[in-house]
């Protein structure tokens, strides 16, 4: 595998690793990647990051690096474990028509030409009823029916080992990493806990994991979705139906259309 040093010089093209990695956490049999594949194919590398050597950003090759917004979320990642370490690829929700890609290892700065892989795994390619893509253990699964003409489903996962939350719309394949902190302040506010020790320690959600209900934590996906979209559900969604009714109502009442 081949390195470019280009001393600075931009724009430039991808090396042939930086794209074999991207595409690979991009599968081509997930429709809702497709759009990023798009992108790629007339974008260059333009420019390094906000974050420092690994990060690239990919755009028009007459652009330059936009950085007056904030950090978009993660639209996918994968990890591969290697002998000198893991390297994380990262990319993030195009902005102004640029993507951040982050590919660095956890052990070295500076990725060097060879080394041994041994496994890699991603998010973008875990749908329903997979282990983990990580550990490879059960997650805890919550089906989310989207209210709408085609009536779409969702899955939200919860993964107690890795500590990780994500959502898998099941119309286009699509996997959103959800923050774990974010979701769980959404909980706690659902479930009105205000006690500093449990409520300010998101770590507690897979502590705890067991002691929610499916509709307490869908409600709390819910409620996160209505302040940074992730899944569209402008008619509102059906939690699971072991829960209360009040749960449920209440749920729909986040995302009834107007009238």
């Amino acid at each position: 595998m081949e390195i470019v040093h280009n001393n600075g010089e931009y724009p430039r093209p991808l090396s042939a690793r930086e794209r074999e990695w991207i595409e690979w956490i991009l599968p081509e049999d997930r429709p809702a990647y497709a759009s990023y594949r798009t992108m790629l194919k007339a974008m260059m590398v333009i420019g390094q990051g906000r974050r420092g050597p690994g990060e690239i950003i990919l755009g028009a090759p007459e652009d330059k690096p936009d950085f007056s917004e904030p950090l978009t979320p993660v639209a996918a990642y994968g990890a591969i474990e290697t002998d000198i370490g893991t390297i994380s690829v990262t990319l993030r929700e195009p902005i102004h028509e640029q993507l951040s890609v982050e590919m660095v290892c956890q052990t070295v700065e500076d990725i060097p030409h060879r080394f041994r892989e041994l496994r890699r795994w991603s998010y973008s390619g875990w749908q329903p009823g997979n282990t983990c893509p990580q550990c490879l253990r059960p997650v805890r699964e919550i089906s989310l029916q989207i209210l709408s003409p085609t009536m779409s489903h969702a899955v939200l996962a919860l993964c107690p080992t890795d500590k990780r939350v994500w959502v898998h719309d099941r119309t286009g394949g699509l996997n959103h990493l959800i923050p774990v902190t974010n979701y769980y302040n959404e909980l706690m506010l659902h479930k009105n806990i205000r006690d500093p020790g449990i409520a300010l320690d998101a770590s507690n959600l897979f502590r705890d994991l067991s002691r929610y209900s499916d509709g307490e934590l869908a409600y709390a996906f819910m409620a996160y979705n209505r302040l940074k979209t992730k899944i569209q559900a402008p008619a509102g969604v059906e939690v699971p139906r072991d829960d209360s009714p009040g749960i449920r109502g209440a749920v729909r009442k986040l995302f009834r259309l107007k009238s």
